[in-house]
C-alpha cells in the first residue's frame, strides 16, 4: 500500500485533509438546511412541495452513495472526489438561484439533485479514505473525523443563523459557501496520495465488467448485513433525534419550542464530545464492546427520556441516548473498511444501508406517531437500538487489523 512509502509529514497532511473535508461537509449540509424557511417564503411553497425538495436531494444522496462503490474501483477515490467536490458545489449555487435569484422551483429541485448525488459520492468516498488513513496509523481515528463533520453542522448553522438574522439572501449566502467549498476542499485534495487500494491494485489487470461484479459481490456478504444492521439501528437513534425531538419535546413532555431547541442541542453536543474522545476508547477496550456499551447507554437513555416525569431527568436521557447513539456510524464505516481489498464495496454498502435508515427513518416514524403519538412511537428506536447492539460482534477486527481491536 503507499502509506507504506509515505513520510510521517505526509501521512499528517493526508490525515488534515480529511479532517478538512469531513468539517466542510457538515458546514455545507448546515448551511443549506439552515436556510429551509427562506426557501419555504421565498418560492412560496407549503409543506409538500419543501417534502419534494428535500426528497430531491435525498434520492439524489442515496443514488450518488450506491454508485461512489464502482466509481472508487474504477478510477480511486482521489479522482473521484476531484468532480465530485465540483458537483457538490455546482449543485449548492444551482440550488440558490433556483430559490432566490431566479425564483425557478425546477431549478432548485434540480440543483439540490446534483448536490445530493455528489453529497453521498464525496461522503462514501471520504469515510474509504479515512478508513485508510486509520490503517495508516493503526489506530482508531474515525470517531473523530465524524465529530468534525459535527462540528461543522454546528459552524455553518451557526453562519445561516446570522444571515438570516442580517437579511442576507439566499443566492449570496449558499454562492459564497459553494466557492468556499471549492476552494477548501480542492486544497485539501492536493494532500491525499493517489494511492491505489488493494482493490484498485487487483483491478487494473481486469475488465469493467469484472470490477463491476466485484463491487457487488460485498452484497452477498452476511458480515455487509450484520455491519448494516449495527449502522441501521444507530443511523435510526441519531436521525429520529434530529428530525423529532423537539417535536416530542413540545408534544409529548408539553414544553416550549425553546426547550425542545435546549434538548436537540443537549443530544449533539453529547454526540459531538463522545465522538471526539471515542477513538481512545476503543483503542482501549475494542470496537465490539464499545459498542455494545454505547447501545445500551442508548437504549436506557432513550426509554428515561420517553418515561421521564420531570424535565430534568429528560435531559439527562437525552444526554445518554446523544452519547450512545455517537459511535455506530462511525465504527461502522470502519469495521466495513477492515479488509483493504473490499473496503471501497463495503463501506459504500454499509454507508447505503445508513442512508437508507436516515432518508426513510423520519416520514415513517411521522406516519406511526400520526396513528399513535410520538412518545410511544419511539419505542421501536428503543427496539432497533436493540437489534445493533445484538450484532455488535460483527464489527470484530478481521484478522491482520490493528484498528479496533483494543487492549484487553
Amino acid at each position: 500500500m503507499t502509506w507504506t512509502i509515505m513520510t510521517h509529514r505526509q501521512l499528517v497532511a493526508w490525515r488534515t485533509a480529511i479532517f478538512t473535508l469531513f468539517f466542510f461537509c457538515g458546514v455545507t449540509f448546515a448551511s443549506w438546511a439552515s436556510r429551509l424557511p427562506a426557501v419555504k417564503v421565498n418560492l412560496g411553497l407549503d409543506d409538500f412541495e419543501v417534502g419534494a425538495l428535500l426528497f430531491s436531494m435525498g434520492a439524489g444522496s442515496l443514488t450518488g452513495v450506491m454508485l461512489a462503490n464502482v466509481v472508487v474501483v474504477r478510477w480511486g477515490a482521489k479522482r473521484g472526489l476531484s468532480v465530485t467536490i465540483v458537483g457538490v458545489a455546482a449543485g449548492l449555487l444551482l440550488a440558490a438561484l433556483g430559490v432566490d435569484a431566479l425564483n425557478s422551483y425546477a431549478l432548485a429541485a434540480a440543483g439540490l439533485a446534483l448536490l445530493g448525488l455528489c453529497f453521498g459520492a464525496t461522503d462514501v468516498m471520504m469515510n474509504v479514505e479515512a478508513a485508510s488513513v486509520e490503517q495508516a496509523f493503526g489506530r482508531t481515528i474515525m470517531p473523530l473525523f465524524h465529530a468534525f463533520f459535527s462540528l461543522g453542522t454546528v459552524a455553518g448553522a451557526g453562519v445561516g443563523v446570522v444571515m438570516a438574522a442580517w437579511g442576507v439572501g439566499v443566492s449570496w449566502h449558499l454562492g459564497g459557501v459553494a466557492a468556499v467549498w471549492l476552494a477548501i476542499t480542492a486544497l485539501a485534495l492536493r494532500a491525499i496520495p493517489a494511492h491505489e487500494s488493494a482493490a484498485e491494485e487487483s483491478a487494473t489487470a481486469t475488465t469493467r465488467g469484472e470490477r463491476l461484479a466485484t463491487a457487488l459481490a460485498v452484497w452477498r456478504d452476511p458480515r455487509t448485513y450484520a455491519i448494516g444492521a449495527i449502522v441501521l439501528g444507530m443511523a435510526f437513534a441519531e436521525g429520529s433525534a434530529n428530525d423529532w425531538l423537539t417535536i416530542a419535546v413540545v408534544d409529548g413532555h408539553q414544553e416550549t419550542e425553546a426547550t425542545g431547541a435546549i434538548f436537540l442541542t443537549v443530544f449533539s453536543v453529547s454526540m459531538t464530545v463522545f465522538r471526539a474522545i471515542g477513538g481512545p476508547l476503543v483503542d482501549r477496550i475494542g470496537r465490539v464492546w464499545t459498542l455494545r456499551a454505547l447501545s445500551i447507554a442508548a437504549g436506557v437513555g432513550l426509554i428515561v427520556f420517553i418515561l421521564a416525569p420531570n424535565i430534568p431527568l429528560a435531559f439527562v436521557g437525552v444526554a445518554l441516548w446523544g452519547a450512545g447513539a455517537s459511535l455506530g456510524f462511525p465504527l461502522g464505516m470502519s469495521a466495513a473498511a477492515d479488509d483493504p481489498a473490499k473496503a471501497a464495496a463495503s463501506v459504500s454498502a454499509a454507508a447505503t444501508i445508513g442512508y437508507v435508515a436516515f432518508l426513510c427513518g423520519p416520514p415513517v416514524l411521522g406516519w406511526i406517531s400520526h396513528q399513535i403519538g410520538i412518545l410511544p412511537t419511539l419505542w421501536i428506536i428503543v427496539g432497533l437500538i436493540a437489534m445493533s447492539g445484538f450484532a455488535s460482534g460483527a464489527a470484530k477486527p478481521i484478522a491482520g487489523s490493528t484498528v479496533g481491536a483494543g487492549h484487553h
